[in-house]
């Protein structure tokens, strides 16, 4: 019999639905728990060297950091997302690598203290996607027909934008075709969809009404 899953997550982060994700697709049963990033007990902290989720239990065993979760999941539980070949696979994981560096230039959008540093970020992520689009198959997925482990991690990604267009159009998808083919899919997918809970939308606007950034404020003048 294998070892109990429980799967140490926080509410907001896009790390976590990844992991989220890829068990649902493998249908894999586990126990979600969710801490307080801001506020993180101590059983957390013991299990956690870097202090971030997700943290996925393997009975008594933490594993942390989710490339490595996902990759275990992968060497352990059936239903492969990883491609076969060797050198697509390498090119998935490089794309998945793209992914945590996109995640990264949201955090930098969000938290952009001032219009001009706002408007790099924008920037930036316009000229990430422009790259993305490049690459994408979106027939449906990120590589054609098969759902893989990087449609994973760019449905989390996706989902930021659900909650940015509320705010304003910011111009980061436009004339990107193939990424709103690739991003609708994925909205419909029910592993992704499954991935947060139904508050996600208003905890991410709190979120963001608590960094006092440029997007804060466009998102106050939005809602008024």
């Amino acid at each position: 019999m294998s070892a109990p899953l429980r799967l140490i997550s926080h509410k907001l982060c896009p790390y976590v639905q990844r992991a989220v994700i890829a068990l649902t697709e493998k249908a894999v049963a586990f126990e979600r728990v969710d801490v307080d990033l801001a506020n993180k007990p101590d059983w957390f902290l013991a299990i956690s060297p870097l202090g971030k989720t997700p943290v996925l239990q393997v009975g008594d065993i933490p594993i942390f950091e989710s490339a490595v979760i996902l990759e275990y999941l992968e060497e352990t539980e059936p239903h492969q997302l990883h491609p076969s070949d060797p050198l697509v696979r390498a090119d998935h994981r490089a794309w998945i690598e793209f992914g945590s560096a996109v995640l990264n230039d949201i955090a930098g959008f969000y938290a952009a203290p001032d219009k001009l540093a706002f408007e790099t970020k924008r920037s930036q992520l316009d000229q990430r996607f422009a790259r993305l689009e490049s690459r994408v198959a979106a027939a449906p997925w990120f590589d054609g027909e098969h759902f893989s482990l990087v449609d994973a991690v760019y449905g989390p990604i996706f989902r930021y934008f659900d909650v940015f267009d509320e705010i304003a159009d910011f111009g980061i998808l436009v004339r990107k075709p193939k990424l709103w083919l690739w991003r609708n899919a994925l909205a419909a997918r029910p592993s992704v969809r499954a991935a947060v809970s139904p508050d996600y939308p208003a905890l991410l606007r709190g979120f963001i009404d608590r960094r006092n950034s440029w997007l804060s404020k466009l998102q106050a003048r939005a809602a008024a």
